[in-house]
């Protein structure tokens, strides 16, 4: 790779940009626009996300700091405050929202053959929301209740890697089940997700997809058992039933559904789950819903990580783009992982590439460097001044 570039002009090397000017066209971005583009736009967000600019000032100042370097860094306009601001209240959210989209297709194959803990084949999908709380005086458009505001992250993880499926941002106020009227279910996949999910009408055309859904039941659903499979209970189960739903839930859910009781001896909880599979077995019902927890990690990451809970902007414009740049970022930094083929995990590429963006030494070498200062520092040849 090219000595003479950045840090920073690498990465973005593996970004296809080619279709993010398509993304462009599409939405008509660069309308009337003579100087800051939005792949300027881009370029400056994915750089706050990577180096952890704190505001839109902090932006100006640093890439100011680093005028002579920005050309090849691929940012052609003049940096500003004032110009950045107008830029991410006026242009689409869509165009980064698509570019998204774009990066996860890309992505998600590289992470196929990765393993998750269970073995099965097929695609298994966490479906999840996280909240991320707003000043409703200065974010008026994303009201939640009376007296303050929030947006909402919806997300469809795919198991076999950190990367999601599908993403959508919403206010406050749409409720997660909602989110299922948006999915274009996959035949033969998994679908686990949690009680704020649970509306038979919904499951029912999941499972009319071919579709499998794994759900945490809820203790007030009316059903009665049709028939009992024998389970071992040193693994945790309690009971691995075929039900049929009250008349009131038949109306929306016509067919058998199976129940599995599960006992965790590590929490002392006890769980009951409900899907449209009775193929699988019982335990791996319960593993499957454990791995769910996969999702929340990914929420986890990306608010510790990346900024997205201080916003460059107030306008519903502004917040949506700067998070769909966040989530591009992220996943950037996956598909680097594994181009490269590294071992690192993606908080450590992040926290590498943050403090040597400027720098002009191949990619490789700054992200594999790490690897050869661990294995060094597991051989230890000093003598020991006492003996325990």
């Amino acid at each position: 790779m090219n000595t003479g570039k950045t840090v920073f002009s690498q990465v973005m090397e593996f970004l296809p940009f080619y279709e993010f000017r398509k993304c462009v066209e599409r939405y008509h971005g660069d309308y009337k626009v003579k100087s800051f583009t939005c792949m300027d736009q881009f370029l400056c967000l994915a750089f706050a996300q990577l180096t952890f600019r704190e505001s839109l000032r902090d932006i100006e100042a640093c890439l100011r700091s680093m005028q002579s370097k920005l050309y090849h860094m691929g940012i052609r306009g003049r940096v500003s405050r004032n110009t950045l601001s107008n830029a991410n209240n006026q242009r689409d959210w869509h165009i980064y929202a698509d570019f998204a989209q774009i990066l996860i297709h890309r992505a998600r194959p590289l992470y196929a053959d990765d393993s998750f803990g269970v073995a099965l084949d097929d695609t298994i999908y966490a479906l999840d929301s996280t909240t991320i709380d707003l000043c409703l005086t200065l974010f008026p458009w994303a009201r939640y209740q009376r007296d303050h505001g929030a947006i909402k992250i919806h997300t469809l993880l795919d198991l076999r890697g950190p990367i999601p499926a599908f993403i959508d941002i919403t206010d406050g106020k749409i409720a997660d089940v909602d989110i299922l009227d948006s999915l274009i279910p996959e035949a033969g996949s998994f679908y686990i997700m949690d009680r704020g999910y649970h509306d038979f009408t919904r499951l029912y055309a999941l499972h009319q997809a071919k579709a499998t859904f794994i759900i945490r039941d809820k203790a007030n659903t009316l059903h009665q058992r049709v028939y009992s499979r024998p389970v071992d209970k040193n693994t945790g189960l309690r009971c691995d039933q075929t039900i049929a739903l009250s008349p009131y839930g038949t109306e929306r859910y016509p067919e058998l559904l199976r129940l599995v009781r599960f006992f965790d001896s590590k929490s002392n909880k006890r769980f009951m789950f409900l899907t449209n599979n009775f193929t699988i077995e019982a335990l791996t019902v319960a593993e499957l819903y454990k791995a769910r927890w996969k999702v929340e990690l990914f929420f986890k990451w990306i608010k510790q990580h990346l900024r997205i809970k201080a916003f460059f902007g107030t306008s519903e414009n502004a917040v949506k783009t700067q998070i769909w740049v966040a989530v591009s970022v992220y996943i950037l930094i996956a598909i680097v992982k594994k181009r490269l083929n590294l071992k690192l995990d993606l908080y450590t590429i992040l926290q590498i590439l943050s403090v040597s963006i400027f720098e002009k030494t191949p990619i490789a070498q700054v992200l594999m460097a790490i690897d050869t200062v661990d294995k060094n520092d597991q051989i230890d040849n000093q003598l020991l001044l006492f003996k325990l």
